[in-house]
């Protein structure tokens, strides 16, 4: 099974609202914001980072999820489950957790080693909309779904809004 085969699963068996829209392969949130016709807040990033735990612990990794109009709070993702800073996740680490092509991972983790927090902005959007394990393939999820399936538990302060430079 896929990675759009899995999340269509999910959000079937949890009896989610959402619908699918096919467009051109494009793994750049503001340009596939555009062509879809949602509000760049709406989007949900999806970014694998690495996790520097305290007292010598393992690394662990973190699928952390933002709005398309926020950049991540390394320091703040990291602190979300219990580490002392983060980076990006190399980018063979990242598709290997994932199964995806980065650009085209879905705000969901199919893997036990990859933990997932939210941005608690995502809350207010209505309706979220993200790339499904393809970048040629978007789901738009009501978000109050989003959040019965992942759990409130999830939701952090993991971004900041990117301001607009004159």
């Amino acid at each position: 099974m896929n990675t759009y085969e899995k999340v269509a699963a999910l959000l079937d068996q949890h009896q989610a609202r959402y619908r699918v829209v096919e467009h051109e392969a494009i793994g750049q949130t503001d340009l596939i914001s555009e062509i879809r016709g949602n509000d760049l807040n709406q989007a949900a990033k999806a970014m694998v980072l690495e996790v520097t735990m305290p007292d010598g612990a393992d690394a662990r990794y973190l699928l952390a999820i933002v709005p398309g109009d926020c950049k991540i709070n390394f320091k703040s993702a990291a602190r979300a489950i219990g580490g002392k800073k983060s980076s990006f996740a190399p980018p063979e680490k990242a598709q290997e957790l994932t199964q995806c092509v980065m650009g085209a991972v879905p705000p969901f983790s199919f893997d036990d080693r990859l933990a997932l927090r939210v941005d608690a902005r995502l809350r207010d959007v209505g309706t979220l909309w993200f790339n499904a394990g393809a970048l040629d393939r978007s789901i738009a999820l009501q978000v109050s779904d989003f959040f019965k399936i992942v759990g409130e538990e999830c939701c952090a302060e993991i971004a900041t809004p990117v301001t607009a430079t004159a």
